[in-house]
């Protein structure tokens, strides 16, 4: 890599940490990034500094075991994740590791974010698994993303966080705000009692699509779920997407099932049970800010038990 291009790429780094920490994806020193520089190294952020903080110079140059080759700093506590992904991506060349809130609550819930239902998260993610627990800064952790990585550009990190990865930093960073962004809406439609899920036929069509975006083709989905439980490694991705013949969007009421039932649960704050069921008589909700954070507290206190 030439050193112009090795620059721009510190800049890029410097400016995804900047956006992670001011959009909260990140706190303190949360968080990492890296890229590819070479086949014989890898830029990466430092341990121990702010992601919002950051300056071209603090980045640390790695090779591939991990070794530091230059720099003031050492790398990052996380690298051994970084390399894993690179060892299993030779696509790859930037992946993106932070703790953004509300994909983190789905990721600490053990509730993957694979229900087919935005659009626009289907063509460029598809499915958002959760990988198992490992303990950070330890073999563990690459292990459990090892697992998914090769079908998967977005990860859950079980009690963790998330991780993203692409072809170039920014383009990792904004698959991490797609990650969030649909933690966000997902959550709300669970809060509002359902789901309607984009039909398998119609993800089948949104993916047919991705070349006409000039995004990578995703991993297939799976045609047997059941059969990947004692996988090492899987190659393909699970999407909840009901077979629906003719029909695009497939109701689903289940969805109270994952989480508690917002308008009769007795552990509400009396205002909040209330307000919901009138809500339920005039098909209008009307709340205010502090019955939403209740609710909302609630509804984060059930999934947790």
């Amino acid at each position: 890599m030439s050193t112009r291009l090795e620059e721009q790429t510190r800049a890029e780094i410097v400016e995804a940490g900047r956006r992670m920490y001011a959009r909260g994806y990140v706190a303190s020193n949360d968080g990492n990034i890296s890229a590819r520089l070479d086949e014989s190294r890898i830029l990466t952020t430092p341990k121990s500094v702010s992601k919002g903080f950051m300056t071209p110079d603090m980045m640390v140059i790695v090779d591939y075991e991990g070794q530091k080759l230059s720099g003031d700093r050492d790398a990052s506590s996380e690298l051994p994740m970084h390399l894993e992904i690179y060892r299993n991506r030779p696509d790859v060349n930037a992946v993106v590791h932070a703790h953004p809130p509300l994909a983190t609550g789905f990721a600490v819930a053990g509730i993957p974010l694979t229900r087919a239902v935005l659009a626009e998260v289907v063509t460029t993610l598809g499915s958002i698994p959760i990988a198992e627990y490992g303990t950070p800064s330890t073999a563990e952790l690459p292990a459990a993303v090892r697992k998914y990585i090769k079908a998967h550009d977005g990860l859950l990190l079980a009690n963790h966080g998330a991780v993203t990865c692409c072809r170039t930093v920014m383009t990792a960073y904004y698959k991490m705000e797609t990650i969030e962004h649909f933690a966000k809406i997902s959550l709300v439609a669970r809060l509002l009692g359902r789901e309607h899920l984009i039909s398998r036929e119609e993800v089948e069509r949104l993916q047919g699509l991705r070349g006409m975006y000039g995004i990578a083709a995703p991993a297939p989905l799976c045609a047997d779920p059941s059969e990947l439980a004692a996988t090492d490694q899987i190659l393909c991705q699970v999407l909840e997407a009901p077979e629906a013949g003719s029909a695009r969007l497939v109701p689903d009421d289940a969805t109270s099932s994952r989480l508690p039932d917002v308008a009769t649960s007795s552990r509400l704050v009396p205002d909040v049970a209330t307000t919901l069921r009138q809500a339920s008589r005039d098909g209008e909700i009307r709340l205010t800010y502090g019955e939403l954070t209740a609710l909302i507290a609630d509804a984060v206190k059930n999934l947790r038990e």
